[in-house]
């Protein structure tokens, strides 16, 4: 999970003087002030450093400042030291208090001190004036991000719940905080809805129709998850092989076999992968593209010739039995040898020579008598006999 960019409560502008400083703290902070706005910080924080203070309140506005000061000279560890030491003294005035505790609690993120964070960012939930909402909602998004970092989901989605009850507009950050939490929790069925406010969001980002169709898939919802890739297929989504290979099955499985096939047919290497020829070649022959699928069936063949059993089988059905039997008359597989045997009876019946339709029976019965083997030996003898 990326870190997202931090929004500092306590702005670098010049400190406001409060009237409850001493008139010696007041001209020590307007000195530093001057070196600040010169861009000479190491000299405003020595300023600051080297004063003699009695008074607990000076004390507490001083260690704003060298908060505001170190961390503007990138010394983090300092700054957090002086904000925290400002912030437990309790003294300073509301809004001033309000400010220091979030910006310790911002770079308390930033320095992945998450658990820190979390204490003074909860705190400061409690005590924000109703009037400053847009405050609100930025801390309960400060809170998600925090309890994210370090895997604690169940409360991502319960900050999370308050923020939107304030920011009604879907965004990217709050919503992929959501969709993680809610797959590390298992709630796959509360997914789909953030998935579908991201993908509005987000239309051309292939991750989130990849995440959308796998969720539906876990749920046993094949026909949404068809849907789901075929629209992001439609709204020109730059889908993957596997996901492409993914909606192609799942067409099949759907009774969709032709656009299967033209999916399978799309795909890269679909013409000398082994496993791609044979779902094509499947798929054309259950859409009944009979020629398509004897082509793939072919070149599947090429690749391997255990599938010499199929081709043959289909050119038989298409009456192109010369075809088929020098496919037949190639067949090694020493299990197929009898289904060899018959399938040439029926492609010699086809051709009306009889006589070796017989002689290949009987070879069919000889290696596995069957019912089959039996009953077209004693066909073929009956035919034999009318024509003698």
């Amino acid at each position: 999970m990326k870190k997202y960019a931090l929004i500092f409560a306590l702005l670098f502008t010049p400190v406001a003087l409060s009237a409850q400083l001493s008139q010696y703290s007041a001209g020590k902070v307007q000195q530093a002030q001057k070196l600040q706005q010169e861009n000479k910080l190491n000299e405003a924080i020595s300023v600051l450093k080297g004063m003699d203070i009695s008074r607990a309140y000076d004390r507490a506005f001083i260690d704003r400042v060298l908060g505001v000061y170190y961390w503007q000279a990138e010394k983090p560890a300092d700054s957090i030291r002086h904000l925290s030491q400002s912030v437990s003294s309790g003294l300073l005035e509301d809004e001033q208090a309000r400010s220091t505790q979030r910006m310790l609690a911002d770079i308390l993120l930033s320095q992945a001190q998450y658990k820190t964070a979390l204490k003074h960012y909860y705190q400061l939930s409690q005590s924000i004036p109703a009037s400053e909402k847009a405050k609100a909602d930025e801390l309960w998004l400060r809170i998600a991000q925090a309890h994210y970092q370090i895997e604690e989901w169940r409360p991502v989605l319960s900050a999370l719940q308050h923020y939107e009850r304030m920011h009604r507009k879907d965004e990217v950050q709050p919503l992929t905080m959501k969709l993680g939490a809610q797959l590390q929790l298992k709630q796959l069925q509360s997914a789909l809805p953030t998935l579908n406010r991201l993908i509005v969001l987000q239309p051309e980002k292939k991750v989130w129709w990849q995440q959308m169709a796998g969720i539906q898939m876990q749920l046993d919802r094949h026909r949404h998850a068809m849907e789901t890739l075929a629209l992001a297929q439609r709204q020109g989504v730059d889908l993957s092989q596997q996901d492409l290979k993914t909606l192609g099955q799942l067409y099949a499985q759907q009774g969709i076999p032709e656009k299967a096939a033209r999916i399978f047919a799309s795909l890269e290497n679909s013409d000398s992968d082994e496993t791609l020829l044979v779902s094509l070649a499947t798929y054309w022959q259950m859409a009944k593209e009979w020629d398509k699928s004897i082509s793939s069936w072919q070149k599947a063949v090429q690749l391997n010739s255990k599938y010499r059993w199929q081709l043959a089988q289909l050119l038989i059905q298409e009456g192109q039995y010369q075809l088929a039997l020098n496919e037949l008359n190639q067949i090694q597989d020493s299990k197929r040898k009898a289904d060899v045997e018959l399938a040439k009876v029926r492609v010699f019946y086809k051709l009306e020579q009889y006589e070796q339709a017989i002689v290949h029976a009987k070879k069919a019965d000889q290696i596995e008598s069957s019912k089959s083997s039996q009953s077209w030996i004693k066909y073929l003898n009956q035919i034999r006999n009318m024509n003698s």
